[in-house]
């Protein structure tokens, strides 16, 4: 923070700033919370800024409490248009698949409206899903599986509902959709390809029968990548899935060694379930030297910042230089991993 701008609170308010961050988790970084609002609220008067922080902050807070308790639990969230009716395939393949991945330990996160959403939190049970509904004009109600469940939130903007989305999140599941879908889809292949989030199955779901995924990746090859707007590495970014199973079984292999991942100084992080023999280490070695600044893919025990949160101490882990360009080389290592 500038310390300049510091300098227009007062000394009497810095140390009131002071008593109320103590016992904070991170006093300091709460201390720089509330000078921030202090200068906003001093830098200028405008009550429609005021509002906008305010509604956002609320939001969150209440996103964090919502979802706290499940942490630990890795969650899927399924997009989809809510036009979508119950007799249609796609609805019923969302609802199959929302029901096998709460079989197999996760939990589902949908936008609480109707069609794929519906068939989202009808599949996985009000226990075992969210829902994050955004207030409309014409005022979208939550469907009736996720609107009377501790687990439904309302969003005002939808800044912080897709921040919530991809924060709370370990998957994402797309089947077809109109603008809002697809604004999800090229947000979460954007926020992975800059590596503005960590590392998730992006999987692109449709009946066997329909072919609009297909469609969409046509028209992504044709002007992104033949412009050079994009590349065939971002293209490993994504899972084209054709049923419910192959979906479900992509999400579960993803996971099933890798567990999380943490960027700390200069080294990239990945946190296993099971430790990757020294065989293995070195084919990984060979295959993704192209991804590496420097150095080799190594095991490695918990950082220093790890033990101070308490990040998984316990869990094998291997280290390496990562470019932080090449996410969809990253997804790739993650996958070979998973494959052993």
């Amino acid at each position: 923070m500038n310390s300049n701008k510091n300098d227009s609170i007062s000394p009497e308010i810095r140390v009131s700033i002071h008593k109320l961050s103590k016992n904070c988790v991170d006093e300091a970084l709460f201390e720089e919370i509330l000078t921030t609002l202090l200068l906003m609220a001093d830098e200028h008067k405008d009550q429609g800024d005021y509002k906008l922080i305010n509604n956002a902050l609320k939001e969150l807070r209440t996103s964090f409490q919502t979802f706290k308790p499940y942490r630990d639990i890795k969650k899927v969230a399924l997009f989809g248009s809510a036009r979508v009716v119950e007799s249609d395939h796609n609805y019923e393949l969302a609802k199959t698949l929302a029901k096998g991945l709460v079989e197999n330990g996760f939990m589902i996160i949908s936008g609480a409206g109707g069609g794929i959403m519906k068939a989202a939190n009808c599949g996985a049970g009000a226990d075992n899903s969210f829902g994050l509904n955004i207030k409309l004009p014409h005022e979208q109600q939550a469907n009736s599986y996720i609107r009377d469940s501790t687990h439904l939130m309302e969003f005002k903007y939808f800044f912080t509902r897709k921040l919530v989305f991809i924060k709370e999140s370990h998957a994402t599941v797309l089947l077809p959709g109109g603008f809002g879908t697809i604004d999800e889809g090229f947000e979460n292949l954007t926020l992975f390809q800059t590596g503005k989030c960590m590392p998730r199955p992006i999987v692109l779901l449709d009946h066997e029968e329909d072919d609009y995924w297909d469609r969409w990746l046509d028209l992504l090859g044709s002007l992104l990548l033949k412009n050079g707007f994009a590349t065939t590495k971002d293209r490993l970014l994504i899972k084209r899935a054709r049923n419910a199973e192959e979906a479900l079984n992509h999400i579960k292999s993803f996971y099933s060694v890798f567990h999380s991942l943490r960027y700390i100084r200069e080294k990239t992080i990945l946190r296993l379930n099971t430790p990757l023999s020294p065989e293995f280490l070195e084919k990984l070695n060979g295959e993704f030297q192209d991804i590496l600044l420097k150095g080799k893919i190594e095991p490695t025990g918990p950082l220093k910042e790890e033990f101070k949160n308490k990040e998984y101490p316990t869990l094998p882990r291997i280290s390496l230089h990562f470019d932080k360009k090449s996410f969809g080389r990253l997804n790739l290592l993650i996958a070979r991993i998973s494959q052993g």
